[in-house]
């Protein structure tokens, strides 16, 4: 949500009639910028924004001056963080006019798909789900490795990423995808509550296997700020910390994408017992190079080509997420028994087919 600020704010200000380069300019040396509009009518500030965030801003922006309300939702989608309203400004109605659509017809910065992109997804699902059938027949009884370069042959077309939680068996697949592609993106659930062993792993792994794009993607600051302010919420309600820490997260930073790489292994789980190396969910390509390894063939494979292990493996660590949420397996048990002990829960909810949650 757009957030909204009282008073004057600080940091660097400029009209929206300032040229482009000079804005260029400013926002190089800060990461706070005003943008002050001198009529509603004045779309310059949207455009501003919008090429700021295009070519790789990251810091604050603010608008300011005369706008409205009803223009809350599209300060929010071109690039803007907040805006400054004057003392006894309606803040409830600046909130609830960014909430009064839930859809879009034309794209913009944010990564909500519009409209017609999720009209898309709905006849791709037909189209991809030929594709997966198509596939799973030809890459019968191949290897991970050719399941992986079937799925990357350009001239399917398809958008490919990858995601990786950089967890116990993490590195087979990694390995697998840098060795056909170091290139595909790989995006990495940053939720805030990964062990410190994880995130040193993290870098570790990227490094030693040259993958050149590892994308960290957290929650989304208002909406943490709203329903987890005290980083607690897994204490009450796992399916929702999850949901905002790793399901909504995830639906934002693939929405480029129409075919995404897990790791996911039909013996992990009785959710996973009848995966196949190429799925549909929510309009996406599913690709599970490992979907019929066991625990066996991953520690063989990490075994052959000396690759780094988690360091909380050796500690009994068999299935490694969120630190609330994950504790130590005996030998006995199921690898992800570990997961959520003592929860009727199994899955985050990243392959349970909640892509909307993002919209």
């Amino acid at each position: 949500m757009l957030q909204t600020l009282e008073g004057v704010q600080n940091g660097p200000r400029l009209s929206v009639t300032t040229p482009l380069e000079e804005v260029e300019a400013a926002a190089a040396g800060t990461d706070v910028l005003v943008l002050e509009f001198d009529a509603f009518r004045d779309g310059r500030g949207f455009s501003l924004a919008a090429v700021l965030r295009e070519r790789g801003y990251a810091g604050r922006l603010i608008a300011a001056g005369k706008v409205l309300p009803d223009q809350a939702r599209h300060l929010r989608r071109s690039g803007f963080d907040a805006v400054e309203l004057a003392p006894g400004a309606d803040t409830a109605a600046w909130a609830r006019m960014d909430q009064a659509f839930s859809g879009s017809y034309q794209p913009a910065v944010d990564p909500a798909p519009t409209i017609w992109q999720r009209r898309r997804a709905a006849s791709n699902d037909r189209d991809l789900q030929g594709l997966a059938d198509r596939l799973n027949r030809e890459t019968a009884g191949k290897d991970a490795s050719e399941i992986l370069k079937a799925a990357l042959d350009p001239a399917l077309g398809l958008r490919v990423g990858a995601i990786s939680s950089f967890g116990a068996e993490s590195a087979a697949l990694l390995h697998i995808v840098a060795e056909t592609d170091r290139d595909v993106p790989v995006v990495f659930l940053e939720t805030g509550q990964h062990f410190l062993q994880t995130l040193s792993y993290r870098t570790q792994l990227t490094k030693a296997l040259g993958l050149t794009d590892v994308r960290l993607v957290t929650p989304d600051a208002d909406e943490k700020a709203t329903l987890d302010a005290r980083d607690d919420l897994w204490r009450t309600d796992a399916d929702a910390c999850c949901d905002l820490r790793k399901v909504r997260p995830l639906a934002r930073a693939t929405v480029g994408f129409n075919a995404v790489i897990t790791g996911r292994k039909r013996y992990q789980a009785a959710t996973r017992a009848e995966l196949k190396p190429f799925e549909v969910l929510d309009g996406v390509l599913r690709i599970n190079p490992l979907a019929d390894w066991d625990a066996e063939d991953v520690e063989a494979w990490l075994e052959a080509h000396d690759l780094p292990r988690h360091p909380l493996v050796e500690q009994g660590y068999r299935s490694i997420g969120c630190w609330p949420c994950t504790r130590a397996v005996e030998n006995d048990e199921d690898a992800r028994a570990g997961r959520w002990s003592g929860m009727d829960k199994v899955e985050c909810g990243i392959h349970l087919g909640r892509r909307s949650a993002a919209a």
